[in-house]
């Protein structure tokens, strides 16, 4: 059981992390290792005079991606080594569900982590400063809401709240519009909305 509970609580924390990573980032190494770097555009010059620079959208998405994965692997990895160990949660007076609500908490400050990057970045970018203090707001928020209150599935929702918001707001602040996610729910968009942005 323990096996299960590892592997299980693992892929709801890091697997849609994981597959955002092997979708959108993986498919150009080049590209995100000169990211990385912080040399993009000028590497990739050198490289490829053909290629255009990176879009300021897809550092902001590559940046919270990563910071999030970080995050959630400094939070959760040593909640999951517990799990293989002697079951203990639950002696104490821990719920039951402790290891499956550390994991959905895990899951949504990765994603927050994302948006929030996306956000913050549009915010530098276009000098709205009440941006940068409603996505500072919103993170000690979220990092708080475990010592606020003692109920953790009343922290998940309100977590989970707070990551439907703020995925709206970055999907708008990203060129993300209405008629867009019609198209892409009915399989019409052609475009990706990563990689053929032009360059900002």
């Amino acid at each position: 059981m323990t096996a299960a509970v590892f592997f299980g609580c693992a892929f709801v924390a890091f697997g849609p992390a994981l597959a955002l990573y092997i979708f959108t980032i993986a498919t150009e190494p080049l590209r995100i290792i000169f990211l990385i770097i912080g040399k993009s555009s000028e590497g990739l010059k050198s490289i490829n005079p053909g290629e255009k620079a990176p879009s300021m959208r897809l550092l902001a998405y590559v940046s919270g991606l990563g910071f999030g994965i970080m995050s959630g692997v400094f939070s959760f990895v040593n909640t999951l080594s517990d799990s293989l160990g002697p079951g203990t949660v639950g002696i104490h007076g821990d719920p039951p569900q402790f290891f499956l609500n550390s994991a959905f908490m895990t899951l949504v400050i990765i994603l927050l982590h994302m948006f929030w990057g996306i956000v913050f970045f549009d915010g530098c970018e276009k000098k709205k400063w009440y941006t940068l203090l409603v996505v500072l707001l919103t993170h000690l928020l979220v990092s708080a809401l475990t010592f606020i209150s003692p109920y953790s599935g009343l922290n998940l929702v309100l977590a989970y709240i707070i990551l439907v918001l703020t995925g709206i707001w970055a999907f708008f602040v990203s060129g993300g519009s209405c008629q867009s996610l019609k198209l892409c729910l009915l399989c019409q968009d052609k475009d990706s909305l990563l990689f053929n942005q032009r360059s900002r």
